[in-house]
């Protein structure tokens, strides 16, 4: 890394946060939406395998840190020296096969002595750590993911499928009971098995519905096009129309 660009970014956050009148009046709580917002551009930029616009967000991001890190400092709280020392002792005190004499050659191992490591430095739990502002279905993937380091998981995907199955056939059961509170949460229970079944087949839920999210929108903004290019608004259309175009946007997309 180029220390001198660096500290250069670092200067001219502190100097607008004494000079300039919007940065001197924003706080961690006013910019912390725009933080995220920049965090799902960088994963959108990854997922557009846009590299150049990868950069350009990985810079916003790290702009993000810098600014956070600038406010801490004039209360005292922390410096960005701080941080950077921090994640660096982090990644040391981690990688104790790397950096210390602890024998570990494959992932699986690396994870749970991963996990052990994190207890060691005084969380109470395994789950500790997983933020409560996730989007639930990546939230979920997580706990899966980090009970499974130590060893708390199905033994194979067959298992797995036999319990979506049978969450399937208890969602049915609460359906015709007509018992809400019940649907809810036979609901919430099926879509925590699919998360399971995923990490079985390497998929992260979360990536393959932003994907399906993404199709659908696309082949929708078609039906929409094409009724628009013969003269008709969707809202005047009938189904059976709409669906003609959704058969020739499965083509396309």
């Amino acid at each position: 890394m180029n220390k001198t660009k660096f500290t250069e970014l670092v200067n001219i956050m502190r100097r607008l946060r004494r000079e300039c009148p919007w940065d001197k009046e924003q706080t961690h709580a006013s910019i912390k939406a725009a933080t995220l917002e920049e965090a799902y551009e960088v994963i959108e930029a990854i997922d557009n395998k846009d590299f150049s616009e990868l950069k350009s967000e990985l810079g916003d991001l790290l702009l993000h840190i810098v600014f956070h890190s600038a406010i801490a400092e004039e209360s005292g709280k922390f410096t960005i020296d701080d941080v950077i020392e921090g994640i660096t002792q982090k990644l040391i005190r981690r990688h104790p096969h790397i950096f210390g004499d602890v024998v570990a050659e494959t992932g699986k191992e690396i994870e749970k002595n991963w996990e052990t490591i994190k207890l060691q430095e005084g969380r109470n739990s395994v789950l500790e750590g997983i933020p409560n502002v996730l989007p639930e279905l990546h939230k979920a993937y997580r706990m899966q993911e980090k009970a499974s380091k130590i060893g708390f998981d199905w033994k194979n995907k067959d298992d797995v499928w036999k319990k979506v199955e049978e969450e399937i056939t208890e969602l049915r059961e609460a359906e015709s009971a007509n018992s809400k509170d019940k649907i809810e949460e036979e609901i919430g229970d099926l879509f925590f098995t699919l998360v399971n079944y995923c990490r079985f087949l390497s998929v992260n839920p979360e990536n393959a519905l932003r994907k399906t999210n993404k199709k659908f929108k696309k082949r929708f903004q078609y039906i929409e096009q094409k009724l628009k290019e013969e003269g008709k608004k969707i809202t005047d259309s009938n189904l059976e129309e709409m669906d003609k175009h959704w058969e020739d946007s499965k083509k396309k997309f």
